[in-house]
Order: C-alpha cells, then sequence, then structure tokens
C-alpha cells in the first residue's frame, strides 16, 4: 500500500514503531487541500490533524510503502485518531501524480485548538524530510498559538 501521511508519523521513528516494514518512497503533497484540527483523541490534549478540501491550500507529507503485514496496524492507529481510510491523489515535487491512501476524518468535525505534543511530532518529521518551508513556518506557528 502506498501511504500518504501528513501526520504524527512523519517522524521516521513513528512510523517503524508501527510499520516497522515501511519503506520510503517519496515527498509528495495533496494539492487543493488544508490540515485542520477537529479530532478530539483521548490523550492528546487538543485536536489531531485530518485534511480537509481547502483550494487555497496543500497538504505536505511523505509516502511510505508499506507491506501487506503492516496494514492493518497503519489501520488501527489511524483508527484510534478517529480518521478512515480514503484514496487521493497526490502529486510528487517532480509534478507526477500518484494515487495513495491517506486517512481522514470522515466529517470534518469542529476545529479545535491543536495538541502541542502532536504539533510537534509532526513538526520534526517535517523537517527531518526537509518539507516546504511554507509548510513548516505554518506547523511553527500553529505550535506558537497554543505554547
Amino acid at each position: 500500500m502506498l501511504y500518504f501521511t501528513y501526520t504524527s508519523r512523519l517522524a521516521p521513528a513513528l512510523i517503524a514503531d508501527v510499520a516497522p516494514n515501511a519503506e520510503f518512497r517519496f515527498i509528495a503533497h495533496i494539492p487543493e487541500h488544508g490540515v485542520r484540527f477537529p479530532i478530539n483523541a483521548e490523550g492528546w490534549r487538543g485536536g489531531l490533524p485530518t485534511a480537509v478540501p481547502d483550494p487555497s491550500s496543500t497538504v505536505w507529507g511523505v509516502v511510505y510503502e508499506v507491506p501487506t503485514e503492516n496494514v492493518d496496524a497503519i489501520e488501527a492507529v489511524e483508527a484510534q485518531e478517529k480518521r478512515v481510510r480514503t484514496e487521493v491523489e497526490t502529486m510528487d515535487r517532480m509534478g507526477q501524480r500518484h494515487q495513495v491512501v491517506t486517512f481522514v476524518c470522515p466529517d470534518g468535525g469542529d476545529d479545535a485548538a491543536p495538541s502541542a505534543e502532536y504539533l510537534k511530532l509532526m513538526l520534526a518529521g517535517s523537517q527531518h524530510w526537509d518539507l516546504p518551508i511554507g509548510w513548516i513556518i505554518s506547523l511553527r506557528q500553529a505550535l506558537a498559538s497554543v505554547t
């Protein structure tokens, strides 16, 4: 499964905890989507992210190849964070399009203040993969607004 993540699983250590055999494939984004934080999941003290349609934004992340034996674990951790599986088209840095699986909150929900702990994980993963500076700045600004 080609798995696009924009969540805490951007961090290599966190994807390895869930899917130890997953392999990084490429950096990508979902055009015309933004991130909101409507998910209230136990233990995070703030909202968790979901991707939502937004013609003025882009959601950056990475695509991992997740082998069959790790797919159930990915689906379980995403379900714990109240996201469901969906297929989307991403675009890599070379402009090529790829059909991938990602996970989103099914109803969008009402925005909440983001979880600072969760944002730190997203930011660390984004910096590790050298995602675009605009994306990193937006995560830093979101973190500054809640700390």
